[in-house]
Parts: C-alpha cells; structure tokens; sequence
C-alpha cells in the first residue's frame, strides 16, 4: 500500500473506476457478502441471487462493495471483517456504532480498491472545498494525464463513480423512499449539498466538504488509521502525513493537532507528538497493537 502521493510512485498504483454497477454500499451489504463469503458461497453461481437476497446486479455489487471495503484477503475473509461481523464474537454487526463508520471510511481510502476515494477525500479536497460533479471529474482525468494512465480514463465510467461516491455521503434533496436514506456511509455527514441550486452541470448541484458540522472521529479509530499508515520499520509519521490522515476524517490542521495531542495524553507511555523548531511529527515510543487499540474501543 503506498499512502504517499508523490507522482514518482504513481507507476506502482492501479486504478479502478467501475465494478459497482452504479450501486452505492447499502447498509447491510458487507454483512451479507461477510456471511456469504464466510459459507464458502460463490459470487459467480446462479444461486448467489438467492442467498444474498439481491438482485442480479446487486450481486456484483456486493462482491465489489466488499472487496473495496479491504475485508477480503486471497479471496478469504480479512481479520477486520471477522472482527466486526462474525456472528459469535463480531464486535459490531449490524455498524451500529459511529466508530465501526469511521472504520469502514477509512478502509475504503487505505485499501485503494475503489480509486476515486483516495484522489478525492485527499487530493481533490487539498484543491477546493466547494465542488461541482464536472470537476471532480476533470481532476481525474488531469490526474490520469499526469500520472501516464490516460489509457484508463473513461469519461462516462468516471462520471458514474462520482455520482455513486456523493450517493455513499449525500444526504438525498428529494427522497423518494425510505431506501435513498440506506447508504452506509451517510451518517458521517461529510459531503453536503449547498442549499441554493446553482445551474452548473448537468445536475444542478454544488457539493462541499462538511468540515465544520461533520461528525467527530473517535480517537481510537484515528490511531487505528495512524497505526495503518506506520511503515512497519519507522516509529515516527511526519506531518505532511498527519495532514493526510486528517484529509480522510475531513479534520481541519488545528482538528488534527488537538487528536495528536489528545491521544499523546492518553497514551504517554507510546506515543508523543512534537512540535520542535517547526518540525512536527508523531513519535511512537513502545510498540502498538491496532488490533488491541480497535479491542479496546470495542470494550
């Protein structure tokens, strides 16, 4: 995994924009792709419509909803997905809880199975904050450009995987049915509509960054994400990392410094943050586990 964003790893990165069939994650479909993959259950067998209890469509959707979410590994279930959803001991099942959401975000981002996640919470957000569908668009293709991947740029498939990316966070304007209010990751409330209708694309809608009426992360799942994004050999993450991070959660840098020292506190006996000369980092001083660190959420 290569959190860092410098063009000169870009070779090293795939990239993907379609697999979800225009669906966005419904509340309960990593549950049932966790239970469905966990019976050994095949996605591509004509029974997956029944034991999935979707449509055909939907099927291809669970499977990539899943996979995007990082909860398989070498087609077999991840630890996080058996931590959260197993049925004797998973922690949170039914993600009834915020933090399990801020959890599944995160994931979403790190494991880079769904492209358009990363580029957009982190790169397009250090961009601008108020945005219209086209331009989000249009930074792909700009990213596709400098990165040598224009092969890979369909304007219609990027399109289709931004509209189903405000599905996952927008709250709906006009609901037609309770189930426009189903998407796993609404109740983050991190992207909104603006309240007045610009004519400006073809939707006639204006989206923004939710910084200041989000939903706050829970410390846990942010030192979680810093424990993921460590590099397994250096103790320290450096602060344009940090910013990074924040990106995720859509924190402000004065959010983000707040966490860190918070977190310093709590856990004086491993971490530390620093601020000395301008240089800011966070100091790991005693091996951490990010299992225990989500156990001890759980708790």
């Amino acid at each position: 995994f290569i959190f860092s964003h410098d063009l000169s790893s870009s070779h090293k990165v795939k990239y993907t924009f379609s697999g979800h069939e225009s669906f966005p994650c419904k509340t309960l479909w990593l549950k049932k792709g966790y239970d469905f993959v966990k019976n050994d259950k095949d996605f591509n067998a004509p029974e997956a419509v029944v034991h999935l209890g979707v449509g055909k469509n939907m099927v291809a959707a669970v499977r990539y909803w899943y996979k995007a979410f990082g909860l398989n590994k070498d087609a077999k279930t991840g630890w996080i997905a058996d931590f959260l959803f197993n049925a004797d001991t998973g922690k949170d099942p039914y993600m009834e809880d915020l933090g399990t959401l801020w959890l599944l975000h995160f994931l979403l981002i790190y494991s880079n199975e769904a492209s358009l996640y990363k580029l957009f919470f982190i790169d397009f957000q250090q961009e601008r904050r108020l945005f219209e569908r086209g331009q989000v668009v249009n930074f792909v293709k700009r990213k596709m450009a400098e990165t040598g991947k224009m092969n890979l740029f369909n304007e219609n498939t990027v399109k289709k995987d931004v509209g189903v990316l405000l599905l996952n966070y927008c709250l709906p304007r006009e609901p037609k049915s309770n189930e426009d209010f189903s998407t796993l990751l609404m109740d983050l409330d991190l992207l909104r509509q603006t309240d007045k209708i610009e004519k400006t694309d073809e939707k006639g809608s204006r989206y923004f960054f939710n910084i200041e009426g989000k939903r706050k992360v829970t410390p846990e799942i942010f030192l979680f994400a810093l424990l993921m994004i460590k590099e397994e050999s250096d103790n320290s993450i450096p602060y344009d990392t940090l910013q990074e991070l924040g990106l995720i959660f859509c924190m402000t840098d004065l959010e983000v410094i707040d966490m860190l020292n918070q977190l310093s506190e709590t856990y004086s006996d491993s971490l530390t943050y620093s601020d000395v000369a301008g240089i800011r980092q966070l100091q790991f001083t005693k091996q951490m586990d990010a299992k225990q660190v989500l156990e001890r959420y759980y708790e």
